[in-house]
């Protein structure tokens, strides 16, 4: 059986780790914003297309 050291950690994260997550969220933050800026684009070309 374990000893009682299951609990989790009160410290704070380290800076580091804050920094890492949050340059984790913008970038998957930007990828979403460029592929749908992508999709709007493609749509936009096709109505185009179609009504041409």
């Amino acid at each position: 059986m374990e000893s009682g050291n299951s609990a989790r950690s009160t410290e704070p994260e380290p800076i580091e780790a804050l920094t890492r997550e949050r340059a984790k969220m913008w970038t998957s933050f930007t990828t979403a914003i460029v592929g749908a800026v992508g999709v709007v684009v493609v749509v936009l070309i096709g109505l185009a297309v179609f009504l041409l």
